[in-house]
């Protein structure tokens, strides 16, 4: 099968779509499939043939984040010498515009996965308002309805997106990750290279440095345990704009030997941070998965973390970690995460149960029922286009397709000018 993927952020970005993205592009590689990703350029990226880099402007308002230019004769020589079956679009906007486009040009199956509830990074753009948020999710829902087939990485994401109103079929298809490399961590390895004591408590925290992950909460309940318990290590890895105001938060309560900060890493270095954490915490609400809860829960780290989308369906209360209400303050986070490190024998038995957890999310299982549903998709709607397709006919292919997503962006901005259903379906 020949898959193109579209994807508005791809490695070496650091945050959960990008590696996402990567793993299910790997996996089906390993399964024989042919796969072409489409993403924007992006510093410090490597060429390779696999992956088409189209222009784009980097750092866009200030944030990690690229956004495409329009250079569609790239897209078009793409698609002429790589004839997918099947089109899996990453996101809503910029580049999913156009995976739309090709795939109702080619006239083959396209499938979107709702990675992200958008919504809560529209602080990215100017003009931030409520009236965008509800753009953005009016856009976001007229996006599914669009495609053939979506998916949700939880089933929290999937319940709301029916209630928004999404008709098109919803599969529940977590991101994968490799359990056995995870559990394969070396964490007194990692203490070493850090100079982290072997003897020390680690409470520990690995994703994207940025506002939406609710870090500022984070830090002040890990800097209250820091500042009662001397003998403890906050390990941080990640990069993003909100490492400076995470920092100014620790240093004002914790000495310097207590906060380890490392940047992005990969492949047996994050396996082994992993390894080196007593617990994991976790506060962001933002997520659709909790990809890093997995990975954590792999290297046999519970969690402690805020009740949201994407972690309820992977943090079991009492028996693999700590799930505290959406609502708790940095206090009581604080005082769950000081007894968690105080019972160590809490933690071995919840090590255990978290490494069964996180057999469920691995990258064969996730990956065999992703490529079903293509392949189901692809023996459903098999209208390949017609070589020799007459212009007017193209024509109206292509009038089609503009009006449906011109359709769409005026019922978003129609939507932003009051409250909606939509708009009024939350999770928390």
């Amino acid at each position: 099968m020949k898959i193109t993927m579209f994807t508005n952020t791809y490695l070496p970005h650091v945050g959960g779509v990008a590696r996402s993205v990567k793993t299910l592009e790997d996996a089906c590689r390993r399964r024989g499939h042919q796969v072409r990703v489409i993403a924007p350029e992006f510093d410090g990226a490597e060429d390779s043939p696999d992956v088409l880099r189209v222009p784009a402007i980097q750092h866009f308002n200030g944030s990690d984040f690229c956004v495409r230019l329009p250079f569609s004769h790239l897209i078009r020589d793409s698609r002429e010498s790589f004839r997918s079956d099947l089109i899996h679009s990453h996101h809503p906007f910029l580049l999913g515009d156009t995976a739309l486009r090709e795939s109702w040009k080619l006239e083959v199956p396209i499938v979107f996965t709702h990675h992200t509830l958008y919504e809560r990074y529209t602080h990215y753009v100017p003009l931030d308002s409520p009236p965008l948020k509800r753009a953005v999710i009016h856009l976001a829902t007229d996006y599914c309805n669009l495609c053939d087939q979506v998916i949700a990485p939880s089933a929290s994401i999937a319940e709301l997106l029916r209630k928004r109103g999404v008709e098109t079929d919803i599969e529940v298809i977590p991101t994968g990750i490799d359990a056995e490399a995870f559990g394969a961590g070396v964490g007194d390895r990692f203490r070493d290279r850090k100079g982290i004591p072997r003897d020390a408590r680690v409470i520990g925290h690995v994703g994207r440095l940025a506002e939406e992950k609710n870090l500022l909460f984070l830090a002040e309940a890990v800097a209250g345990v820091l500042g009662s318990e001397p003998d403890t290590v906050f390990l941080l890895v990640g990069e993003g704009n909100a490492r400076d105001k995470v920092l100014e938060i620790l240093r004002q309560r914790a000495e310097p030997r207590q906060i380890c900060l490392d940047g992005r890493l990969t492949g047996s270095d994050l396996a082994d941070a992993y390894a080196a954490m007593d617990c994991f915490a976790f506060a962001s609400q933002s997520e659709t998965q909790g990809l890093v809860l997995a990975e954590a829960m792999a290297a046999g780290t519970p969690v402690v973390a805020l009740d949201g989308p994407g972690v309820r369906e992977i943090v079991k209360n009492g028996e693999n970690g700590i799930m505290l209400p959406g609502d708790a303050t940095a206090l009581e986070f604080a005082e769950v995460l000081r007894r968690l490190m105080g019972d160590p024998a809490r933690r071995r038995e919840w090590a255990v149960a978290a490494q069964t957890t996180a057999e469920s999310f691995s990258a064969d299982r996730c990956t065999e029922r992703m490529l079903a549903c293509y392949e189901r998709l692809v023996a459903r709607k098999r209208h390949p286009l017609e070589v020799d397709a007459q212009p007017w006919e193209m024509l109206l292919r292509g009038l089609e397709i503009e009006w449906d997503l011109i359709s769409a962006k005026a019922g978003a901005a129609a939507a932003a000018m009051g409250e909606t259903p939509a708009e009024d379906s939350r999770l928390d």
